[in-house]
């Protein structure tokens, strides 16, 4: 009996699958990221490799998920609650190959970087027409939320990865530059574009419990992440582009540590009104790793913030977040791990 409900579990599971589940890998890679700059290089392969494991998985499933359920994918590319998802699949494509370039894996890094590039090009413009610009502009300032800054996370991973390689590179090093400049100058414009819709919606709507879902992490990831690509924009050199940008960059991204670090504690607050004030069940699902990639990205903006401009305190701030990031991927590694082996469906809802 149990073989005979097993296929149609599995297909209820692809049909459900959330656009967001990049995130996973997301918040693994960029915890592994953490632990090697901690010095943990044991756990930090072991994430890399859970990473690895999961970004193959997920292309599988929604590979699978585009053939057989294309009713459901187009109903979430059309959804601009959920649309803005499908970007988790670029940023998870670009932190896996910054991860590898670390490790000195350079050609597989390459090869994330160019599709990582062309998915945020090809959805860039895809997504904001199908989910925002072909519909009523009632309907979707009601329905943006927190998944519209994963654009922005999205353009910033691609300008992080071009950055790392740019400093290892030889051919075609200046290509490099212009591409971590150009990508990270085009996702802080961005940034205030998401930013002034997802603020509309919150004003001119009323807001329940059920609203503020863990993606609104993400404008703390997005903010850090603008942070960590600016850190790395200003560690080029020797390319045309890096020299243009290099003053502006390091005080751009000084800024958004800030506004991340002013973010942190209003969204500790949004937690508590949510599911203790409003008793609202803490459940797992895909939105918790939209939770922990924040944690993890503001370690990495702590640590460029403080590294590039010589403030030992900033560094000391990222030191102590690492643990807090590790924490928490543990704690949604554990609660996913458990949802697997109880055999319940993955990503019915993007929170």
């Amino acid at each position: 009996m149990a073989q005979d409900r097993r296929p149609g579990v599995s297909r209820a599971a692809v049909r459900g699958l959330s656009p967001s589940y990049f995130a996973l890998v997301m918040a693994t890679g960029i915890v592994a990221i953490d632990l090697h700059d901690a010095r943990l290089f044991w756990a930090s392969l072991a994430l890399l490799w859970i990473a690895a494991v999961a970004y193959a998985v997920l292309i599988v499933l929604n590979a699978w998920r585009m053939a057989a359920c294309r009713r459901e994918m187009w109903r979430d590319l059309r959804d601009p609650g959920r649309a803005f998802g499908f970007f988790t699949f670029t940023a998870g494509t670009n932190v896996l190959g910054t991860r590898l370039a670390i490790d000195g894996f350079v050609l597989a890094a390459t090869a994330l970087l160019v599709v990582g590039l062309v998915s945020w090009t090809v959805l860039g413009y895809l997504i904001p027409w199908a989910a925002v610009l072909s519909r009523t502009g009632e309907r979707t300032v009601a329905d943006a939320n927190g998944t519209w800054f994963i654009w922005i996370v999205a353009g910033q991973s691609v300008a992080v990865l071009a950055a790392t390689l740019e400093r290892t590179a030889g051919a075609g090093r200046d290509e490099l530059a212009l591409i971590a400049v150009i990508t990270w100058a085009l996702a802080l414009c961005l940034y205030g574009f998401v930013a002034i819709f997802v603020a509309y919606r919150l004003m001119l709507y009323e807001i329940r419990p059920d609203d503020l879902t863990p993606p609104y992490w993400v404008a703390m990831g997005a903010a850090s992440i603008t942070t960590v690509a600016g850190t790395q924009v200003a560690r080029m050199s020797g390319a045309p582009a890096a020299a243009l940008a290099h003053d502006f960059a390091l005080h751009v991204s000084l800024i958004f540590w800030s506004l991340a670090t002013w973010i942190f504690p209003a969204l500790i607050l949004v937690g508590w009104w949510r599911h203790v004030l409003h008793r609202v069940p803490l459940r797992y699902g895909p939105g918790w790793w939209s939770m922990v990639f924040p944690l993890g990205m503001y370690a990495a903006a702590s640590h460029g913030v403080g590294t590039v401009g010589r403030v030992p305190l900033i560094t000391a701030i990222g030191d102590y977040e690492v643990w807090i990031a590790y924490a928490a991927w543990l704690t949604a590694f554990a609660a996913l791990t458990t949802r697997l082996l109880s055999g319940r469906r993955m990503g019915v809802k993007a929170a």
